[in-house]
């Protein structure tokens, strides 16, 4: 993997995502961007983390949204019509602790047994981290104030505000081991 898949994502992204969902596109570059900020500290796979960080979302693309659980739908979108790498498509299906998302769905089943959680904590901390740091107009923002903002769009008893509220200490924890890795990096 290298700078091919990252173009390829792009363009791949844009394409869907930029003309239907234009805030999306922007939340959407700015988690790519959190990617290039951190891809230091995952030396062979910041390149697939740069990838999934700009696909995590084209599954809102609304020629894509067949189950309407975005990241069933994007995973799914990216193993049959581009035979995407298996990685990359299992982080797309998992990022944000979607399992969760999919549990409040019923949508557990299908989501752990056409693409199981890829073993690799730190990519997996690190793709969560650039999404919940990330607003969805593409600016930084913490953790705390990305868990807030969304239980504000949805709605607390909604479904995302139900799976948000549950994954919260998970998120908020996989953001702090990225933190407490950034910051042991040398300046």
């Amino acid at each position: 993997m290298g700078d091919l898949i990252v173009e390829w994502a792009k363009r791949l992204a844009e394409a869907e995502l930029s003309t239907p969902l234009p805030r999306r596109w922007a939340h959407t570059q700015g988690v790519g961007d959190r990617a290039a900020e951190v891809r230091q500290i995952l030396g062979l796979d910041a390149s697939l983390l740069i990838a999934a960080a700009t696909l995590h979302d084209v599954g809102y693309a609304p020629r894509l949204a067949v189950t309407g659980f975005h990241p069933l739908d994007g995973a799914r979108f990216l193993r049959d019509e581009h035979g995407a790498d298996e990685r990359l498509v299992q982080l797309v299906a998992n990022h944000s602790f979607a399992l969760l998302e999919a549990e409040e769905r019923g949508l557990q089943d299908e989501l752990m047994s056409e693409f199981p959680l890829l073993d690799d904590s730190l990519l997996v901390d690190a793709l969560v981290y650039c999404d919940m740091t990330t607003t969805p107009d593409g600016d930084r923002t913490t953790a705390e104030d990305r868990v807030a903002e969304i239980v504000g769009r949805y709605g607390a008893d909604s479904i995302v505000g139900r799976f948000i509220r549950r994954a919260s200490p998970e998120i908020f924890g996989a953001v702090g081991r990225v933190e407490a890795v950034l910051a042991a990096q040398p300046r």
